[in-house]
């Protein structure tokens, strides 16, 4: 589903040359959980971003469901990335002014879906997500558990073929971080391909698939059985 190939990219600080990813080649199967660790500074958010079509490599290529992305243009790599890439943040980015249903419903919105079909499709997920009873309330009336969930949900109502979390449960509370982590993993059992960026370990270690980035390049590649 997803295949890198050689693929770096390089930015240039204060006149030195820093190397986020160093000819890295990476394939991800559908319906794989893998998690991606690594010190601060190792490369691992720029991998991330470069799956998910954010951020474009210097060299190598890029393969997404068959297709090489590397030398599209920014409105071709929007289009795929809508149709086929969730993507969850620490800090939730969510709308203020909007209430968890219409956060849930934004992606749609921009879509120009009609407002029975974004009802009809969001209603689920609420229900899913045990979210029914706060559908009407605002971000700064959700805990961070209930932020996340919206995030998530908002995250996946496209139908996307893989989703990106980028830590998670970096900005929660134990309990809820578990939460969170056992919903994302009923998703990949469901088939939703979960790459999950963490610097929790207990977070790391429980992807099937475990990847360690250090100086820009894979320097571990773990499969648990």
């Amino acid at each position: 589903m997803i295949e890198l190939r050689e693929v770096s990219r390089i930015f240039h600080v204060g006149g030195q040359e820093v190397r986020a990813m160093d000819r890295i080649s990476l394939a991800i199967q559908p319906g794989e959980y893998l998690s991606i660790m690594g010190p601060s500074g190792s490369g691992k958010s720029t991998l991330l971003n470069t799956l998910g079509l954010l951020d474009t490599p210097d060299s190598g290529a890029y393969l997404l469901q068959g297709q090489d992305v590397t030398s599209l243009n920014d409105a071709q790599l929007a289009a795929v990335r809508s149709r086929t890439i969730g993507f969850i943040f620490q800090f939730f980015h969510l709308i203020p002014r909007l209430t968890a249903q219409q956060n849930i419903e934004l992606p749609l919105l921009l879509a120009g879906v009609s407002r029975r079909e974004r009802t009809g499709r969001s209603t689920p997920l609420i229900e899913a997500f045990g979210l029914s009873d706060r559908s009407n309330h605002r971000p700064d009336e959700l805990s961070g558990g209930q932020r996340q969930r919206v995030a998530i949900a908002r995250a996946v109502i496209n139908k996307p073929a893989v989703l990106l979390a980028d830590e998670p449960t970096g900005n929660l509370d134990r309990h809820s971080g578990a939460d969170i982590i056992e919903l994302l993993e009923g998703l990949n059992q469901g088939g939703l391909t979960l790459v999950v960026v963490t610097h929790d370990p207990e977070v790391g270690e429980r992807a099937r698939r475990q990847i360690r980035v250090v100086d820009g390049r894979i320097a571990a590649d773990v499969r648990r059985a």
